[in-house]
């Protein structure tokens, strides 16, 4: 007979931080000689291990008639009780929450949110059993969460199993709330924090039209409600997917202005094309997962890079954006790339595969021996769109391939084995790229935009300054360094490969002073570096574990500042339509 597994969850000290959880397991007697309660160390969307353990305080366990049992915390997550023949225990402690991110557990005076995977324990071996969450709200509090409701007095929630539980946060307060029902299905959206200036009509308007764009590439939606969980907070902290909504955390002031509101569509976009792409349409080991320890796959830059690409592409194709904001947008990301020397250090399986000691932990060699599987896998996923399109002469595109992905592995509810994606690919295409993933995806090759991006018509290069404007701000010269303020002067933070700190030996931790002999305030470092022409000789002058030296740097020129399209001046036929079909406009729609 199964364990029977019910949560009671209620603030113990809002201004503390803390919740109290009791675990009340029934069925003991007949199921287990010793229960283990297990705390997860990492959620599911996040790829990195938190010890979320170490906000757990006051565990101990009691029986049915309320005697105390032994506890034994047998690993840094892990709590071992022996209950000694009883039927029903319960298994309590105090869980501290006081971060304001999409995964974690905040816990304030204006409301709760809890992620379960760093707030419940949960009863080892019993993971793909149903469990039962009860919330105690404080007066005049709601709870909210996309939980099957089977009590309201306090509220009371099932989950059909442990991932289910992780996978549907509970936000509990009073946040502003708003409800679409774009292609027929209720989606609910919630602010939560201090409301501010939300304009409330342009944003159930905008979050419709992602939906039905999402609906349109598929044919569908694979739920019959949805929520936006918004927090507002005082900066960034992205987003989190689930398999019926997204916590995103973001600044109170995203909505003003225009550009801040466009990352605002952007992340919304991104988190809700993962109702398909990750939640559904996934690798094996992503779900059911193993709580305890790092679950590895190489396909985190289809999951997230190839949601990127779609989340910006379809705000495109609903009318969010312009041609030439996509189009900048993407110039952007190149440009971005090409600023990481470990682009061509790490390959995006490497990537993927070892998110869980990078992506999540930068530390100073990471642009010189790493890459991101977002940055990187959307470029990707945007040559293989474009390949496929040409390679068929336009009849197929990476949409065939979602669609393919969908039909047979979301929609039945299986994960997909490592090494069959080229494969899947030709089969929804009848294309063979196994080119571009021996390049691009298994290799470490330089991407070669400016092909990839020909095939619809567009050329792409670094843009260069007006006739007559080249020196209007002076020369400028490049030193190859990442900074930080430290007491205001530039303390280098890492030393890009190939770079003339490289070359002249400034390591990171170095705090400059000098260049040339002319101050390098943290401020107005780009100022001084206008001072000096490419090819120049200068002396830094620096501190070096509080001793003052110098060095002689021989400054390089830097990188472009921007990328930019332009259409051909005599695109094919073809070009035209893939550039059409792709971007789901009209050529002459381009800006010239």
């Amino acid at each position: 007979m199964p364990l029977s597994v019910r949560y009671v969850v209620e603030p113990q000290e809002l201004t503390a931080h803390k919740l109290h959880v009791r675990i009340e397991v029934a069925g003991v007697e007949k199921a287990r000689e010793q229960l283990d309660f297990v705390m997860p160390v990492w959620s599911p969307g996040s790829y990195s291990i938190h010890e979320n353990a170490r906000a757990i305080r006051g565990a101990e366990a009691r029986n049915g008639t309320g005697d105390a049992l032994p506890v034994t915390k047998v690993s840094k997550n892990r709590w071992r009780v022996v209950p000694g023949g009883i039927d029903q225990m319960v298994f309590s402690y105090t869980v501290y929450g006081h971060e304001s991110t999409s995964q974690g557990l905040d816990v304030t005076t204006d409301h709760i949110h809890l992620n379960a995977a760093h707030a419940l324990c949960y009863v080892d071996g019993t993971l793909t059993q149903p469990v039962e969450v009860t919330i105690h709200p404080p007066d005049d509090w709601k709870v909210f969460t996309e939980l099957s409701e089977i009590g309201r007095n306090p509220p009371r929630y099932r989950a059909k199993d442990f991932d289910e539980l992780v996978d549907s946060p509970v936000e509990v307060g009073r946040p502003a709330e708003f409800t679409i029902q774009p292609a027929g299905v209720p989606h609910r959206i919630l602010f939560c924090g201090p409301v501010t200036d939300i304009p409330a009509h342009q944003v159930q308007e905008d979050l419709a039209k992602v939906v039905e764009a999402t609906k349109q590439l598929f044919g569908l939606l694979p739920v019959s409600h949805y929520t936006f969980f918004y927090h507002l907070a005082e900066k960034w902290d992205g987003g989190l997917e689930h398999a019926t909504s997204t916590s995103i955390v973001m600044p109170h002031d995203i909505f003003r202005p225009r550009k801040s509101y466009d990352e605002f569509l952007e992340v919304s976009s991104h988190e809700y094309f993962h109702l398909f792409n990750v939640k559904r349409i996934r690798p094996k080991v992503l779900g059911p997962f193993d709580y305890t320890q790092e679950n590895y796959t190489h396909l985190l830059w289809l999951m997230e890079g190839g949601t990127e690409y779609y989340g910006n592409l379809l705000l495109r194709r609903s009318g969010l954006k312009t041609p030439k904001k996509y189009l900048d947008l993407i110039a952007k990301r190149v440009k971005d790339l090409r600023a990481i020397p470990g682009r061509l250090a790490q390959s995006l399986e490497e990537s993927s595969f070892d998110s869980w000691i990078d992506l999540y932990k930068p530390w100073e060699q990471s642009r010189n021996a790493s890459v991101s599987y977002y940055l990187k896998g959307e470029l990707v996923t945007l040559c293989l769109d474009l390949e496929i399109r040409a390679r068929s002469g336009n009849a197929k595109s990476f949409d065939d391939v979602m669609r393919h992905l969908w039909r047979e592995y979301g929609a039945k509810g299986i994960g997909m084995a490592e090494n069959t994606l080229p494969a899947e690919i030709e089969q929804a295409t009848g294309v063979d790229v196994t080119d571009l993933f021996r390049d691009y995806v298994s290799g470490k090759a330089e991407l070669d935009l400016p092909r990839h991006l020909a095939l619809a018509g567009l050329e792409l290069a670094p843009e260069e300054k007006p006739e007559g404007k080249e020196d209007e701000e002076g020369p400028s010269a490049w030193l190859g360094v990442e900074t930080e303020n430290f007491d205001g002067l530039p303390r280098i933070r890492s030393v890009l490969d190939g770079s003339p700190a490289l070359r002249a030996g400034l390591s990171p931790g170095d705090i400059l002073v000098a260049l040339g002999g002319m101050r390098l305030p943290a401020a107005k470092m780009g100022d001084v570096m206008k001072r000096f022409e490419p090819g120049e000789e200068a002396t830094v002058t620096f501190f070096r574990q509080g001793r003052l030296r110098s060095v002689e740097a021989k400054l390089g020129k830097p990188p472009p500042e921007k990328w930019a399209f332009k259409p051909k001046a005599n695109p094919t036929e073809l070009e035209k339509k893939i550039l059409e079909s792709w971007l789901q406009c009209s050529w002459d729609d381009l800006p010239k």
